[in-house]
């Protein structure tokens, strides 16, 4: 559909109604399965009636543009082919829910509710700036000649995580600053490498560096002073940085029941991040459509079944009572 495959499961005890799920990150050139494979969660909607539609997104890698158009081009077949749902929810993991909130932004009447988990909620500028860059550049200040320039054309497309593993194994010190200011644990910091991945295919998206460094403070790393002295900075492309606010940028205002909860400690989505986006929607006056869960488990995504069936549940009882 558009470029994108896609499957729609429906059980025998179909209730009526429909989840509409949203993958997560997928590094371009990953192996894609044909038929579309399920996400995990598929069967613990399946299993209590519900539809289940899921699209692959016309590309890879940061392609919330293409979940949030793809997602919706095929909630609206799935009403045109079968029936129109009852009710229609949607339903996000990692970043996904970054795709999730921007849908239920631009498309709130289109569903009963939402629900995230280990949700990647952060507008990309600010990710890409605070989640990405900031973490790069520290670790290439701390320890040098690990990171490549995270602008040059001739910059590999990825770095091994064992090559970081290893110069984080030689620098505990500096390993250990690192850990705490970004909320990691030492042995995850080489989740790092998944950071560079995902800013380099941006900016082959994008056409260019979409984070400006140059006013900067970076804070918090032990020496400051000498942290900022050696970090490096970079000039934004114009281009680059408009397309990363146009994909995308969140506001907060929701009118649509959503349902957010995360790991107790995620290696990929740290705890830093958790509270952005439950902010800005109680900042923008939305606060009363929302519920966050206490957070769960050690791991990225690392959800039970249970676990994802009450989350679930939660939101259907909230979105009944609206």
């Amino acid at each position: 559909m558009n470029g994108a495959s896609y499957r729609i499961d429906v059980p025998p005890n179909w209730n009526g109604d429909l989840v509409m799920l949203m993958h997560g990150y997928q590094p371009v050139g990953a192996p894609v399965s044909t038929p579309m494979a399920a996400a995990d969660a598929t069967p613990v909607f399946l299993g209590k009636g519900f539809a289940v539609a899921q699209s692959q997104y016309a590309s890879q890698g940061w392609a919330v543009s293409d979940a949030v158009a793809d997602t919706e081009r095929l909630r609206q077949y799935f009403a045109k082919t079968y029936v129109r749902p009852a009710h229609t929810y949607l339903y996000g993991f990692s970043l996904g829910g970054l795709a999730v909130a921007a849908s239920i932004e631009r498309h709130p009447r289109a569903y009963t509710g939402a629900m995230i988990t280990c949700g990647l909620t952060v507008s990309t500028p600010e990710f890409l700036a605070k989640g990405i860059v900031e973490p790069l550049v520290a670790f290439d200040a701390l320890i040098p000649g690990v990171i490549p320039d995270l602008a040059a054309p001739g910059s590999p497309p990825a770095i091994d995580p064992g090559v970081i593993a290893g110069a984080l194994e030689k620098h505990p010190n500096e390993a250990a600053v690192l850990a705490k200011r970004l909320e990691q644990r030492p042995e995850t910091l080489p989740t790092l490498a998944l950071y560079y991945l995902g800013l380099r295919e941006i900016e082959r998206r994008a056409g260019g560096m979409p984070v400006d460094n140059r006013k900067d403070v970076y804070e918090g790393f032990g020496d400051d002073t000498a942290v900022n002295r050696k970090a490096r900075r970079y000039a934004a492309s114009p281009k680059a940085a408009a397309y990363a606010k146009d994909n995308v940028t969140l506001t907060g205002r929701i009118d649509t029941p959503l349902v957010m909860q995360w790991n107790a400690f995620d290696p990929t989505i740290p705890a830093r991040f958790h509270g952005v986006y439950p902010a800005q929607i109680r900042a923008a006056g939305s606060g009363r459509w929302l519920t966050v869960l206490d957070p769960v488990g050690d791991g990225h995504c690392d959800f039970t079944d249970e676990q994802t069936a009450a989350a679930f549940d939660t939101l259907v009882r909230k979105s009944v009572i609206r």
